[in-house]
């Protein structure tokens, strides 16, 4: 199973969201890619998925375009900007989605706050991404029959 996610800055929630599901699931396909990629990870994003035991700190922001012809089962925006300007997939997309989270990085204000916010995105993210996980992939799996197909 192949899942994109995209972004605009492909820096901070697209990462976090990537890290999370393919904690999930080690078995899934996961890339993340931004529509104007950032020329690294947000450094704050890093922080907090560290605090949950997953490491993003190899992550590199990629653009969308070096996706764009490959075949995905599921594609999912998490950010307003890349569901509006996300381009056209000339390979085939099962199920295209829009999960949508605040930007942390925009946040201003002290340190302590702007890390809380980054956190409670965080925390959305994993949250979503596990309901995403469970409503849409596992249940998917579970509807097919042991021999692969789906009846």
């Amino acid at each position: 199973m192949k899942v994109l996610i995209l972004c605009t800055g492909n820096s901070c929630r697209s990462q976090m969201a990537h890290g999370f599901l393919q904690s999930f699931d080690k078995s899934l396909e996961v890339h993340s890619a931004g529509t104007q990629p950032a020329s690294q990870v947000n450094l704050r994003a890093v922080e907090v998925m560290n605090e949950t035991g997953i490491d993003i700190s190899l992550h590199t922001p990629k653009s969308v375009n070096i996706y764009l012809d490959e075949a995905w089962d599921y594609v999912i925006t998490v950010c307003g900007g890349a569901n509006e300007t996300c381009p056209m997939f000339q390979g085939k997309v099962g199920k295209r989605m829009h999960i949508g989270f605040d930007d942390p990085s925009e946040v201003q204000g002290s340190e302590e706050f702007v890390m809380n916010e980054f956190r409670r995105v965080r925390d959305e993210i994993r949250k979503r991404f596990a309901e995403f996980y469970i409503t849409e992939i596992l249940k998917r799996e579970m509807s097919k029959c042991s021999c692969g197909a789906k009846c």
